[in-house]
């Protein structure tokens, strides 16, 4: 199932349809080759239901659209790539 995608350019962020009027955060700061993800949010009404997996796997594949590395700040985002090697050429140097 795909996930719409929304980059909020103003606020920083992208917001992940997961379902109903529900979407998971990814904010950043825009470091131009760069976007640091600082945090990321799924609804409290919709965690541990795998929906973390589920807006990684949305958003990365965009961050790599735009040609841009990412610095990991977030715990979970941390703990998201050390499992999954298959993304860690996002890694910013």
């Amino acid at each position: 199932m795909s996930h719409k995608v929304i980059l909020d350019e103003v606020n920083s962020q992208f917001r992940v349809h997961l379902e109903g009027d529900h979407y998971a955060i990814v904010k950043f700061e825009d470091k131009g080759d760069v976007y640091a993800i600082t945090s990321t949010k799924v609804p409290e009404k919709l965690q541990v239901k795998g929906y973390g997996k589920v807006m990684m796997e949305a958003v990365l594949p965009k961050i790599e659209q735009f040609g841009v590395k990412i610095e990991p700040i977030c715990s979970y985002v941390v703990h998201y790539l050390n499992r999954n090697a298959q993304w860690s050429h996002l890694k910013a140097d």
